[in-house]
Formats: structure tokens, C-alpha cells, sequence
């Protein structure tokens, strides 16, 4: 609801002058609510009131439900206007507090989800959390009209006590922070921690569909990026299959939007069937990554095809007309989570009937439509009619099975899909949290220019580049410093370290589609402000967030990855890419202090930390360093070029010295080992490198493939 279509009759609270898409979902609650800020602690220690914190984002289909049933509730409202001073945080704009006040939740209650819910004191310090609660008490969860008043009566009666537990509780995060890094044995990282990733991930590992451990089941598709390397390091074949059914599932998958493209965010089920709806751009592109990389290793096209179906969704539908990445569509359309995806036979038959009858019979067969639906009604779990659309069949199975080949069963399907797609475009569609978040938005140039580089297709570094230009251009206070969030015209709210951490990915993946110094650069000072900004002096690795923000109750390091790879991993894995790119030591011995400081917790659950165990390869190496030294552009260099990127080589870095003008000049001030590097005879010559000691130079193609191994 916008709000030239909010009748005038209901509230308006402050969020109304929010840019958060999730908290102006609810402007229009009868609840006083107000944004995180000095105001509202101010009226709460003025006032000697608790503080209500509800944290969630705009594509949660549990938030969307707690307020229909509760925030939009007159009683609820008035007894947290009454006793609270409530509060709403979109934890996509504040990653930090959102750590701190989920890190409180998992350690008191065991379990931890979105809508999070925090009772605290003014001075910030909770002393109760839980997540989704009904209006009423029911299905053994107590209801907000029980919970609000009991929590107002310990508030009143038990000061000592809320005081006690509060202090406690922030004691608590700070001390599983402490033991989270703890490094009692000395512990270092070496092959072994690989190793061992690799089995914990194979222990868990579905055989039969794919994924790890069961229901409901995550993407995580940096654990597939570790698997890959660990399949081109050891020759281990379970690595890469397991790799491959997992992408190859997920595909045939209700998880995948068979008739939009792009992927929801996770299956209920362990079939891959029943997905929670909601499309995010981080899921987007580290999905992309894995796909781009397998194809790299196994050159199957169904992996690069299911890459460039991701792009198309994303540039289609999360691209703002600037160029940068929106981030997420709602679960939820007309108030029912996947409503504008699922389809009843019937309608399906209707939509294709001008296609045929074959191609009815064709969509119900690939597509395992029923009459009865498999997509059941939340409440009751009753059949609704309707049907995720889903594939247990391989394209070939399915051209056997219609008499045809496999090519024209694509094309037909591809008909079927644009005929789904136009009649969809009819429905509600869900809301498009249309804000751009600079550390989502790296993930998604780092993924663009993987497969720029890999495809060898200048469109998608073009939609990368233009991208970086918003974030870098756009997105910067006054002071230069880089900024986490843009809507509306507003870039705001301070970056924090995966902001700095995933751009420099991303810049760094630029470099490689385009061969520019300026990404080398922009990624140089972006780790430069991740340093200067965040980095544990005492401690080692960098903090979620800045030193000076100084409304974050406790500054945490990110040490799991979780949905997306924590900052400290990427930190870590941009620090050593560069490092090798540039040859420069201050690099590789930042980098060397990460893994130092993060030894103890990623040896301790290595499959728990697998974009660490992405970094850890490349730091093992063996690393090699190819220069091509050639003018852009022109075939003998495009020839050397292109084995240079063959294939699948994880620790190899590419870089590219033109013989004359500026890009040669700002190359070697990079990366000074390349100084020396010169076509031969007139003709483009590349060097490989190791350890920064360089081979024999050679113009030979195929010499350079062997040297390259």
C-alpha cells in the first residue's frame, strides 16, 4: 500500500518518514512505533519504560504475519503504547544490531528466526527475546495479549531482577564472542582443516536429492564453492558429485521459479519441493558463482544455462534504472505466501490451451501438476488445488517419453514458460523491496564478472560495471566514507565491514572480466577503509561494525557464514586475491593475520566456515601468477588471454599489461613485480609466475597451457 492509497482514517506513526520498505510497512499500525534512534531511548528513560524491539525485513513472510494478527491489532496496540516504548529495525539496514539482539535470542531461548522480538532496557540491554508471537496464546506460544502485561509486571515488580538478567545477557554475547575465537591449542590452518570440511560436508550429505542434512534445506552455495576447490585439489570425485546433484536438484526444484527464473530462498521440505518464496539478490548471485564455477570444471551448459537464467531474472527484475541491484521480492501477494507462483491444473490447461493439446500434456508432465495440487494450505495442511512447479524428470527422460529430442523439448518449454510468464504478469505480484544494499550488491557484481570472465560475455561485466559506478558514485557521505543503504534518492546508515568486504570482491572479480587498473584500485582502497575503519587492533580481524558507530551494544566479529559468507571470510579471501594480484606484502600479511586470528573457531567446525575454507585453499596454494604482456585487444593477446582463463584454476591470478599508455603505468605501480613484463619481439608474451618468480616468457598458446598445467 502506498500512500496515495492509504485511507485517511488510519494511523500514521514516524515510520511514515522512513526509507525502509519493511518499516513502512508499518507507518500505518496503530502502534507508536519509532525508528532505532536517540528518541526513542530518551522517552524511555524520561518516561521509566521498557523497550518493545520488533526486527524483521520487508520480504518476511512471519513478520507480515505477526502483523496482521498483532500489530494491526487495536488491543495489542494499546498495551504496547501503553508500557513499551516500541521500536521497529529493518535488520537488512542493521546487520550489526540485528547480530547482537539474535546472538541474545539463540543463547536464551535455543533458537533464533525472523520476526525477532526484544524486550530491553533504555540503556539497550535485553532481558527477553523470542521471535513470532500470536495475538493469543495458543499451540503451547504464549499470545502478546498474555506476554505484554507479565513482561510490564516484571518490569514494575522485579527491577533487580530485569537489571540482573540484562547485564547478564550482553555479558553472555560478548563471552561467546571470546570463546568463538579462542585459540587454546595454538591451532593453524592447514590441509588437513580441508580435509576435514570436506568430510563433515559428506557425512551430511543427501545422496538421494541432494544438499545437506534435512528439512528445511539452505542453497549455501559457498559450501559448493569449497567442494569444487577441494574436487580440483585432491582429485576427489564424491566433491564434484555432490556438487552437481545439489545444483542439478535444485534446479529440477520448486525451489527454482521454473517460469520467472531465479531461486527462492530455501526449501521446507528436503525434495527441494516447497520453497519459502522470497527471492534475495544474495542468494541470486552466490547461486550464479556455483553454477559459473561448475561449468568451469565439468563444461556441462546445462550449469552455465542455469547461470545465465539467474542473471536474466535479476537484470530484469531486481535492476533499478540505474544499474544497481534491488534487493528481494516478497514471499507473500494478496496476503498469501506464493500465491502469485502456483498454478491449479485447470488454470494451467486454460493459459496453454492456445499452444495445443500436446503442450497441455507436456507442462502437466514436466511441471508434475495434479489435479489435487501439491502445495498445501499453511493452517490446515489441506491440499489447496494448486501446484509448485517442479521437475523429477531430465530433459532427456522427458524427450524419450514424448517421442522427440531433447532440443525440441527445450524449445517447446521455453514456449510453455513465456505463455506462463505472460499470464503471470495478470496476478498481483509480490512487493520488490526496492532498496540497494551495497554489501548485496558486491556479492552480485562479484558473481556477473565471474561469468563475464568465464562465458566471455561483455553484458554482464557491463551490468557490473554499472553497478560499482552507483555504489562508488552514489553511495558516499560527505566525508567519502561508503555507505550501506540507498532508496528513494537517500544513500545512508554507515557501511559496515561486509559492505567493504564483498565491493572489494567485487571489484577484484571486475578486474578480472576487464582487465582496468581502476578495479584493482578501487579495491586496494576499499580494503584500505575496511582496515582503517574496522580492523581489531588487539584482536585481530575486523568488526561488523565501524569503531565510531557507537549504538551497537556490542561490537561482534562474524566468524560462521551463515546465508551469506561472513565479512572476516571475505575479508580474508579479498586480502589474499589481491595480495597475489599485486605482489604486495602488506597484503598477504593482513591476510596472514586473519587466519591467525581465526584459526581456533574455523578448525574447530571447518564445514561451518566454508567461505574460510575457500580462502584457506588459496592460501595453501600453490599460487600461480600470470601476466599478459599485449595490447588490448588484439588477437595474439585475446589468444593468451583466453588460456588464461581456461578451465577451472581457483588459485591462479590473471593480469593483464598493455605495452603503452596509462594502463600499463598504473599496473606497475599496483603490482611493481610486472614492471619488467614486455610483449616479445612485438609479439604478446604471457609469463607465469610463481611465488612472484617468473618462468621463461613465451607467445606460444600452447606452451603457456603447459606451463599452466
Amino acid at each position: 500500500m502506498t500512500d496515495s492509497d492509504t485511507p485517511s482514517d488510519r494511523p500514521t506513526n514516524r515510520l511514515a518518514l522512513e526509507k525502509s520498505p519493511y518499516l513502512l510497512q508499518h507507518a500505518h499500525n496503530p502502534v507508536d512505533w519509532y525508528p532505532w534512534g536517540e528518541e526513542a531511548f530518551a522517552r524511555a528513560r524520561a518516561e521509566d519504560r521498557p523497550v518493545f524491539l520488533s526486527i524483521g525485513y520487508a520480504t518476511c513472510h512471519w513478520c507480515h504475519v505477526m502483523e496482521r494478527e498483532s500489530f494491526e491489532d487495536s488491543a495489542v496496540a494499546a498495551l504496547l503504547n501503553e508500557g513499551f516504548v516500541p521500536i521497529k529495525v529493518d535488520r537488512e539496514e542493521r546487520p550489526d544490531l540485528d547480530g547482537v539482539y539474535m546472538t541474545v535470542c539463540q543463547l536464551t531461548t535455543g533458537q533464533g528466526g525472523w520476526p525477532l522480538t526484544v524486550v530491553m532496557t533504555p540503556e539497550r540491554r535485553p532481558f527477553f527475546a523470542g521471535t513470532y508471537f500470536p495475538r493469543e496464546t495458543r499451540h503451547g506460544r504464549i499470545g502478546m495479549l498474555e506476554l505484554l502485561p507479565r513482561l510490564r509486571a516484571v518490569w514494575d515488580e522485579r527491577r533487580a531482577d530485569v537489571e540482573s538478567s540484562a547485564r547478564a545477557a550482553l555479558d553472555a554475547v560478548a563471552e561467546t564472542e571470546r570463546r568463538a575465537l579462542a585459540n587454546e591449542g595454538g591451532r593453524a590452518l592447514e590441509l588437513d582443516t580441508l580435509a576435514r570440511g570436506f568430510e563433515e560436508l559428506a557425512a551430511r550429505y543427501d545422496a538421494g536429492m541432494g544438499g545437506f542434512g534435512r528439512a528445511p534445506k539452505f542453497p549455501t552455495p559457498h559450501q559448493l564453492l569449497f567442494l569444487l576447490r577441494w574436487h580440483d585439489r585432491a582429485d576427489e570425485p564424491r566433491a564434484l558429485e555432490m556438487v552437481e546433484k545439489t545444483l542439478t536438484m535444485m534446479r529440477r526444484g520448486g525451489i527454482f521459479d521454473h517460469v520467472g527464473l531465479g531461486f527462492h530462498r530455501y526449501s521446507t521440505d528436503a525434495r527441494w519441493l516447497v520453497p519459502h518464496f522470497e527471492k534475495m539478490l544474495y542468494d541470486q548471485a552466490l547461486l550464479a558463482m556455483a553454477y559459473v564455477e561448475t561449468w568451469r570444471v565439468t563444461r556441462d551448459d546445462r550449469y552455465r544455462r542455469v547461470a545465465e537464467e539467474i542473471f536474466e531474472y535479476v537484470r530484469r527484475d531486481l535492476t533499478d534504472d540505474a544499474g544497481a541491484f534491488q534487493s528481494a521480492e516478497d514471499a507473500d501477494s494478496e496476503g498469501r505466501e506464493g500465491k502469485f507462483y502456483v498454478w491449479t491444473s485447470e488454470e494451467l490447461g486454460r493459459v496453454l490451451a492456445p499452444l495445443g493439446d500436446t503442450a497441455v500434456a507436456l507442462a502437466r508432465d514436466a511441471f508434475r501438476v495434479e489435479a489435487r495440487g501439491n502445495f498445501a494450505e499453511e493452517s490446515t495442511g489441506e491440499r489447496t488445488g494448486e501446484n509448485i512447479l517442479h521437475r523429477r524428470v531430465s530433459l532427456a527422460g522427458l524427450a524419450e517419453a514424448h517421442g522427440t529430442d531433447r532440443g525440441a523439448i527445450e524449445r517447446r518449454l521455453e514456449e510453455i514458460r513465456m505463455a506462463l510468464l505472460d499470464a503471470r504478469a495478470e496476478r498481483v505480484r509480490p512487493l520488490l523491496d526496492d532498496k540497494i544494499l551495497t554489501d548485496w550488491n558486491g556479492l552480485a557484481i562479484a558473481a556477473l564478472a565471474a561469468a563475464s570472465a568465464a562465458f566471455g560475455e561483455p553484458s554482464y561485466a557491463e551490468s557490473a560495471v554499472r553497478a560499482a559506478d552507483f555504489i562508488l558514485g552514489r553511495m558516499r557521505g560527505p566525508d567519502g566514507r561508503l555507505l550501506h543503504r540507498y532508496r528513494d534518492g537517500e544513500a545512508a546508515i554507515p557501511a559496515g565491514a561486509a559492505d567493504l568486504a564483498f565491493l572489494a570482491w567485487g571489484a577484484i572479480e571486475l578486474y578480472g572480466a576487464t582487465f582496468e587498473p581502476r578495479w584493482l584500485e578501487e579495491a586496494v582502497r576499499l580494503l584500505d577503509e575496511l582496515v582503517e575503519g574496522f580492523w581489531d587492533e588487539e584482536g585481530g580481524g575486523v568488526f561488523n561494525a565501524a569503531r565510531d558507530v557507537d549504538d551497537v551494544p556490542v561490537r561482534q566479529k562474524e566468524t560462521y557464514d551463515g546465508a551469506t559468507p561472513s565479512a572476516n571470510a571475505v575479508a580474508w579471501y579479498a586480502w589474499l586475491r589481491l595480495g597475489h594480484l599485486t605482489g604486495e606484502p602488506a597484503l598477504l600479511e593482513r591476510a596472514a593475520g586473519m587466519a591467525r586470528t581465526f584459526a581456533g573457531a574455523v578448525a574447530r567446525a571447518p564445514s561451518a566456515h566454508a567461505m574460510w575454507l575457500v580462502a584457506l585453499d588459496l592460501d595453501l596454494g600453490p599460487t600461480r601468477e600470470v601476466v599478459i604482456a599485449g595490447p588490448r585487444g588484439r588477437a595474439d593477446t585475446e589468444r593468451l588471454l583466453a588460456v588464461a582463463r581456461e578451465g577451472f584454476r581457483p588459485r591462479t591470478s590473471v593480469l593483464l599489461k598493455p605495452p603503452d599508455g596509462d594502463e600499463g603505468a598504473r599496473l606497475e605501480t599496483l603490482a611493481p613485480f610486472t614492471a619488467g613484463h614486455a610483449p616479445l619481439e612485438g609479439a604478446a608474451a604471457a609469463y607465469v609466475c610463481s611465488g612472484f618468480a617468473c618462468r621463461r616468457p613465451t607467445s606460444d598458446a600452447s606452451e603457456m597451457r603447459a606451463a599452466l598445467g
